[in-house]
């Protein structure tokens, strides 16, 4: 059976990570033998691997310093495709490929809309030029939704058509099941108030203040509650404008939670307040679980994912006051779960699969 190999800086908690996850299960189905490589081996999804599944160690520290590594790694193992996320591995995962000099395909998939993207790193200066050198090397670029395609193309110049679409691989079996487990939490208790609920890194990308001023205007009209699951750098500064807001007592930061989707399936409404996005995988887990959701229209996804406001209210960008009027309505009014479930179908891990395979040209 030919190989397949994953290259991933870690495996923290992120939407990256989730969908490199969920391949490696879908991909196990189909009896193919498959590598995960990383940087680092470390972070909270390493105990989800499937032990089938060959952990690849680079001890690289730093995503650069992993190119010889993992150059190292394609000579040794000669895999017959090497699927990299996230762009700067990707850089680190064609320059591995240069050195190798090996004829293993490298499929290089883009999470995040590269136009908004906003990263403090010093990376974030180098890595575009590097992307618009190395990019056309690749033997197949992947966007995970058309807005992080287009703007690929538009933003390295590259002809339309150039970055293939395949939506990321967010529901399975294993997600459907983990939405019905209980869940032994004081708020989702019979007889108390709604629960909003929002998932995802406490970072300037998610903009969790502007949800913390919508859920504080909503609090002067009814009763409710807010969670967030989640960790990252902003956990002080949005604990203390949970503080200044007046909300302490309806509001609480769970930190990373193995199991979110019971949380999904109990929370009254789902609420996308990002700034920017890749796809939204959150929003399609929380549509799966049957959840009612309401988001921010940020480039790029949660339009295509809600088809326009088909599935979903979808509100500007930092606007409090309107977001803030969508979370009430959507509790006032009755939202169709079946029609929720099936349209979160649409972006099934079997189907990513396929379309992967497809794109590979895997016998």
């Amino acid at each position: 059976m030919k190989r397949i190999a994953f290259f991933l800086p870690t495996l923290h908690g992120g939407g990256a990570e989730r969908v490199t996850v969920n391949l490696l299960k879908g991909m196990l189905e189909r009896n193919i033998s498959l590598d995960l490589v990383l940087a680092n081996a470390k972070g909270p999804l390493l105990n989800q691997i499937p032990k089938q599944v060959r952990v690849v160690d680079l001890a690289a520290g730093r995503v650069v310093k992993a190119m010889l590594p993992l150059s190292r790694y394609l000579q040794q193992h000669r895999p017959f495709a090497l699927l990299s996320h996230m762009s700067h591995a990707n850089v680190v995962a064609l320059l591995a490929k240069k050195l190798a000099h090996t004829n293993t395909k490298v499929v290089l998939v883009e999470h995040n809309t590269l136009s908004v993207e906003k990263s403090k790193l010093m990376r974030a200066k180098f890595v575009p030029p590097f992307m618009k050198w190395l990019y056309p090397s690749a033997d197949a670029i992947v966007g995970v939704s058309k807005g992080v395609a287009q703007d690929l193309e538009l933003q390295l110049g590259f002809p339309e058509g150039k970055v293939s679409v395949i939506y990321n691989p967010v529901v399975d079996n294993d997600l459907l099941t983990k939405a019905k487990a209980p869940l032994d939490h004081p708020w989702f208790q019979k007889g108390t108030p709604p629960v909003f609920l929002a998932v995802g890194r406490l970072t300037q990308q998610k903009d969790f203040p502007t949800l913390i001023k919508a859920f504080a205007l909503l609090r002067k009209q009814r009763l409710a509650r807010l969670l967030i699951l989640g960790e990252g750098e902003c956990r002080t500064e949005l604990e203390e404008m949970i503080q200044m807001q007046g909300i302490a007592e309806d509001f609480a930061l769970l930190g990373f939670v193995e199991n979110p989707y019971a949380y999904m399936h109990n929370a009254s409404a789902f609420i996308l307040s990002s700034r920017w996005e890749g796809l939204g995988n959150v929003l399609i887990e929380a549509m799966a679980c049957g959840c009612p959701v309401v988001t921010t229209d940020c480039p790029n996804g949660p339009k295509e994912i809600l088809e326009a406001g088909k599935y979903g209210v979808l509100v500007p960008v930092g606007d409090a006051v309107a977001l803030s009027t969508a979370m009430l309505q959507v509790l006032e009014t009755p939202v169709n779960q079946d029609a929720l479930m099936h349209r979160a179908m649409h972006f099934s891990t079997e189907r990513a699969v396929s379309k992967y395979l497809e794109l590979l040209g895997y016998p």
